[in-house]
């Protein structure tokens, strides 16, 4: 379950993990505020603005991480600018402080990424990678090779909260090609915005990661989030278990 960090105030943000996690996610990914999220749709981009706009962003992150790494694995989905400012080691270290099994750099740049590695590895923490599904072979091998926990791999090659039909035999296609590159679990994500969807793509990988439809409830209507999240674990049993971000 992906979950951006400071959306609401902590009171409520502890409750709606606790409620999340109990509806049937397995894993929670929580996402640090940034205010140029290239990668992501409106929805979480508008997230963001609203936890930027909160203060503190750092602080209320690492709150959330260490109330949601004591209900289930939790890693940090961020962008490499938060990183670059707190610095990779320092910002690796009060992660894994807080209880974080992991951190994802969705832009991580390539001339950083030995550093990064290097961080969060004396730090303990894995290091999964997203994988742009245009990479040849050699560029595979060479992101797969910097990866620990697991390559995650686009359902949609649009943004997150994309709504439009998935091309499925693509994805297989891609998520081959993963595995002839590395031993690591394949984790799909972006695109998959019905529980009818993740069924399909579930067969495929071996998580799913969902994120734009919960993520707008806890928006609009946060009592309607648990609901959601049910029923894209139940569309996932018995295939994979429940993260999200999409």
């Amino acid at each position: 379950m992906f979950v951006p960090a400071g959306l609401h105030p902590a009171r409520a943000e502890r409750r709606q993990l606790d409620q999340i996690a109990w509806a049937g996610a397995d894993l929670f990914e929580i996402g640090l505020a940034h205010h140029d999220a290239g990668l992501d749709g409106p929805v979480i981009q508008a997230a963001y603005r609203r936890a930027l706009s909160r203060g503190n962003v750092l602080a209320r992150a690492l709150r959330a991480v260490e109330h949601a790494a004591g209900l289930r694995p939790t890693v940090v989905m961020t962008y490499w600018d938060p990183v670059h400012r707190h610095g990779p080691e320092h910002l690796a270290r009060l992660l894994a402080d807080a209880g974080a099994a992991g951190a994802m750099v969705v832009d991580l740049p390539d001339d950083q990424a030995e550093r990064w590695q290097a961080a969060a590895k004396d730090a303990n923490l894995a290091t999964p990678r997203l994988v742009p599904r245009h990479l040849a072979d050699t560029g595979l091998a060479t992101v797969a090779a910097g990866a620990s926990g697991w390559l995650y791999a686009p359902a949609s090659t649009g943004p997150t909260g994309y709504r439009g039909p998935l091309d499925v035999p693509a994805l297989a296609d891609f998520t081959t090609r993963l595995r002839a590159a590395s031993p690591l679990p394949v984790v799909s994500g972006v695109g998959i915005s019905t529980p009818a969807l993740a069924e399909r793509v579930a067969p495929l990988v071996d998580a799913v990661v969902i994120g734009t439809p919960v993520v707008r409830a806890l928006m609009a209507s946060p009592e309607q989030a648990p609901a959601l999240t049910t029923a894209f674990a139940h569309a996932l049993y018995p295939y994979a278990t429940t993260e999200t971000r999409a």
